[in-house]
C-alpha cells in the first residue's frame, strides 16, 4: 500500500504513525494477520522510516492478511480510511506477491525537495552545482555511537533547484535532489550540511519525500507508481496550509 503524510501530522513520530495504522485497520474490520506469542501484534512491514517533521507522497506499508481472506485493493482502501487522520491519505493499494522482498531490503534512492531558508534559486544553483562538482563531500555524523567523518558524495545521485518556495518573510528555495540509501544512507540533513555554508541564516526549513526507487531489470522504478494527478493536489495543499 501507498499513503502520503502531509501537514501537522509531520509531527507525528514512526511508531505513532504505526499505531495509526493499527487502529484503522482494526476499526475497519480488515482481517490483519498477527504474530504469535505472549503479544501477538498485527503484522505490519513498514518501508524506509521517514523521519518526525518532514512529510511524504509516497510512504509504504505491507499488510498481512489472514489466510482465506478475499477482500480486494479497493475495499481494504475503502475500509482504513475513515480511521486515519487528516493528512494521512490511501494512495493505493495492491496485492503482492508470496514471498516478495521487504521494502527496506529493495529501495536505493529516494526523491527529495528540500526548502532551503535564507537562499535564492540562483545562490542555491551555485552552491548545489558546485557540490556535485566536488570531488568530495566530508561530513562529520554520528554511526553506531562514534562521531565519524564521511564523504557523502556517493551518496547525492542528481540535485537541482525547482524553483523558489511559497513564503511571506525570507527568501525559500526548493531543491530536488536525488539521495542514495544504500550501500549506505544519506539523509536530507546531511545532504543540506554538505551543501550549504555553516551560515545561520541558511537552513532546510522542509522536507518532503516524493518518491522511492527500487531497481527493476536494471531500469529504475517506483514500489506503486501514481500519475501526477494522484499525488500533486494533497502537496500543493499542504503547502498552503
Amino acid at each position: 500500500m501507498r499513503f502520503s503524510k502531509f501537514g501537522k501530522v509531520r509531527f507525528t513520530s514512526h511508531r505513532d504513525v504505526a499505531r495509526i495504522w493499527e487502529r484503522s485497520l482494526r476499526r475497519g474490520g480488515v482481517a490483519v494477520a498477527y504474530t504469535e506469542g505472549f503479544s501477538p501484534r498485527p503484522k505490519l512491514s513498514f518501508g524506509l522510516a521517514l523521519s518526525t517533521g518532514y512529510e511524504s507522497l509516497g510512504e509504504y506499508l505491507d499488510i498481512s492478511l489472514r489466510e482465506g481472506d478475499d477482500i480486494t485493493p479497493d475495499e481494504a482502501a475503502a475500509a482504513m480510511a475513515p480511521g486515519l487522520p487528516d493528512g494521512i491519505d490511501v494512495q493505493a493499494v495492491v496485492r503482492l506477491e508470496p514471498g516478495a522482498e521487504s521494502l527496506q531490503a529493495v529501495v536505493t534512492s529516494c526523491t527529495w525537495h528540500l526548502d532551503l531558508s535564507g537562499l535564492a534559486p540562483a545562490e542555491a544553483e551555485d552552491l548545489v552545482q558546485t557540490a556535485l562538482a566536488a570531488g568530495e563531500l566530508p561530513v562529520t555524523r554520528e554511526r553506531k555511537g562514534q562521531v565519524v567523518t564521511d564523504d557523502v558524495r556517493p551518496g547525492i545521485i542528481s540535485a537541482h533547484v525547482v524553483g523558489p518556495a511559497p513564503t511571506d518573510g525570507a527568501p525559500v528555495t526548493c531543491v530536488e535532489a536525488e539521495l542514495a540509501t544504500q550501500p549506505r544512507g544519506l539523509r536530507p540533513a546531511e545532504f543540506v550540511s554538505a551543501v550549504l555554508p555553516p551560515d545561520p541564516a541558511s537552513s532546510l526549513a522542509r522536507a518532503t519525500r516524493i518518491s522511492q526507487w527500487t531497481q527493476a531489470g536494471g531500469a529504475r522504478a517506483e514500489v506503486i507508481s501514481l500519475p501526477p494527478a494522484a499525488t500533486l493536489p494533497p502537496h500543493a495543499e499542504a503547502r498552503a496550509s
